[in-house]
């Protein structure tokens, strides 16, 4: 590990200590916590998160292996025609034998704190009441769904939007016949190293 001061002005800052710090918030994790998982002290670790120390590669290395991230997550600034989808060109994919169909809109933006996904919901599909932390927005872009807030269930249509915190239990349901596309964005830690895999 290199311990030293961070750069000084003038060099050039490859890390920012608050990209892990935000991601560990993200995941649910302690200070604790991730320096056990990575295998670093938890002093170093909140050095580290304030700047105070640089990480070698490898301790990097070791941080974004844990945080289910690569290691230009934390180092690497992104060119513009990165941050772009295309609508034509996004696959669509599924986790492991659900129904639900998703197309990612965020980019692997670092120290960013948002997803955004287009979700394809199938006819008749009921999702499990989910309650988590991190903040939610849906935008109905196609299709009637019904949704599920703490005690409240409403019905929502094209244009309809909901925001919420996700430690609110809540669910959807296409009720109808044809499917239905929602545009979800949230901050949620759920989707933290965790990797999509293509759908049939």
């Amino acid at each position: 590990m290199n311990a030293s001061k961070a750069p000084t002005e003038g060099s050039k800052t490859l890390l920012s200590g608050g990209r892990i710090r935000d991601l560990r918030r993200r995941a649910g994790l302690t200070l604790q916590e991730l320096s056990d998982k990575a295998g670093i002290s938890v002093g170093f670790l909140s050095q580290v998160e304030r700047d105070k120390a640089t990480p070698s590669l490898g301790t990097l290395a070791q941080l974004a292996s844990t945080l289910g991230v690569s290691i230009e997550f934390f180092i690497s600034t992104p060119k513009v025609t990165d941050s772009i989808t295309r609508s034509d060109e996004r696959p669509r994919f599924s986790v492991a034998d659900s129904s639900l169909q998703y197309e990612r809109l965020t980019t692997d933006l670092p120290g960013g704190t948002l997803t955004s996904l287009i979700i394809h919901v199938p006819a008749g599909y009921q999702s499990e009441v989910a309650s988590h932390a991190g903040e939610e927005m849906i935008v109905v872009l196609e299709g009637t769904i019904r949704q599920t807030l703490g005690d409240s269930a409403f019905t929502m249509t094209v244009g309809d939007t909901l925001h919420f915190m996700g430690d609110t239990p809540h669910s959807f349901a296409n009720q109808t016949t044809k499917a239905v596309r929602l545009l979800w964005t949230g901050t949620t830690p759920r989707l933290i190293g965790k990797q999509l895999t293509n759908g049939d």
